[in-house]
């Protein structure tokens, strides 16, 4: 495999806060959030806190994409639709290879209790769909792995194309919210009532959210300065099907892994776009990894708080935030955090800080099974 650097060309993020990914970043730096009591008639009864697109937004999103489409393959359709059209990126040419991430992808479908609902439950169905939807050339890799679906995609997506089997990859991953996952975050007692407070003292649970994202990966260079993604290792801790390793080792093996890839010491990194869930155990176990990486003075938040944990699309769409604040020099506050909550001595960020000159992040991600990711990006002129 050769080291050619993998560029990121352009990006597309869509949630309940915002549409775009500069939107977002706005809205973030504005102190907005999407996170608010849901008023959703399946769970207004159940004091569920979380980012949700209402029925106006829903509405909004599909009527214009004139399809058949479930919300799930609508804010897919849509956030890839959007990457398309600013790169004329031409996905029937063989040299781009598409990759969609998911958690659960349809899976709200079984709700409907149909048998032609529920075989829609498929991944494989939805990527054929919009296979065809987008004139794809062929079918679509899925990439399917808890909470670090998308992050993992990127990763997948950099070695395809250092192999030299593609030039562009475009990645895109997506989740909705649904009456099955919802009931399964209540029976593990990881769903806060009220705002997320990721790191913070007080922190009770997690809110969950809505969302998509799209990334355009490529070989070839486009424009004076670019993204790149430098860097990226996964790692498993083995340590218990829905609990997070109590060590953080495994995590700070990922995080030290991609950051020999990229060829840099901890001290180089300008912040970390933190997992950062909320919950009491991935926070310890994450803040544990950055002091083992040696990471504890670089400055870390969690996006969590402005729309929620959108699961299997959080990596790609933190990415993305995080890589429009590396291009603007921002330093991101992490919402909620007020009070040391964590043992480990790690630098959260509670401000939002510009005029920084950053050359290099991290994003972290962990999920069930003990699954852990990290990829490294890096901002370049040469």
């Amino acid at each position: 495999m050769n080291r050619a650097p993998v560029y990121i060309i352009d990006h597309q993020v869509l949630t309940p806060l915002a549409s775009g990914t500069a939107a977002n970043l706005d809205a973030i730096a504005a102190g907005n959030s999407a996170v608010m009591p849901s008023r959703h008639q399946l769970y207004q009864d159940q004091g569920i806190c979380g980012a949700l697109f209402s029925p106006a937004q829903w509405k909004q999103l599909k009527e214009p994409l004139g399809a058949n489409l479930t919300n799930f393959e609508a804010l897919l359709l849509h956030s890839i639709t959007e990457v398309l059209r600013s790169s004329e990126l031409n996905l029937s040419a063989p040299d781009t290879v598409l990759i969609l991430a998911s958690t659960k992808g349809n899976i709200g479908e079984l709700n409907e209790g149909s048998t032609a609902a529920a075989e829609r439950a498929g991944l494989d169905l939805s990527a054929a769909r919009l296979a065809a939807a987008l004139n794809y050339h062929s079918a679509p890799l899925l990439i399917s792995n808890a909470c670090i679906s998308g992050m993992t995609a990127l990763l997948v997506a950099k070695r395809l194309l250092q192999a030299g089997h593609y030039k562009h990859a475009l990645v895109a991953g997506a989740d909705c919210i649904s009456p099955f996952i919802m009931a399964g975050f209540k029976s593990f007692q990881a769903l806060s009532t009220s705002e997320c407070r990721p790191f913070d003292k007080d922190r009770n649970g997690l809110n969950l959210g809505e969302g998509a994202a799209t990334l355009l990966l490529s070989t070839a260079r486009h424009g004076p300065e670019k993204m790149v993604l430098s860097g990226g290792a996964t790692s498993n801790d083995a340590n218990h099907i829905s609990g997070p390793s109590r060590t953080g080792a495994e995590m700070a093996f990922a995080i030290r892994q991609s950051m020999r890839q990229a060829g840099l010491e901890a001290g180089r990194i300008g912040f970390i776009s933190a997992h950062g869930t909320a919950t009491p155990y991935n926070d310890e176990m994450e803040s544990k990894a950055f002091i083992a990486a040696e990471l504890d003075r670089v400055p870390a938040f969690s996006l969590k708080a402005f729309f929620g944990h959108t699961l299997g699309a959080a990596g790609l769409i933190e990415s993305a935030i995080s890589l429009e604040a590396l291009k603007r020099g921002w330093l991101l506050p992490s919402r909620g955090y007020a009070n040391h909550g964590v043992t480990a001595a790690v630098n959260i960020s509670k401000e939002l800080i510009k005029h920084q000159s950053f050359q290099h992040f991290i994003k972290t991600g962990s999920g069930f099974g003990g699954c852990n990711a990290a990829l490294v990006f890096s901002k370049t002129s040469n």
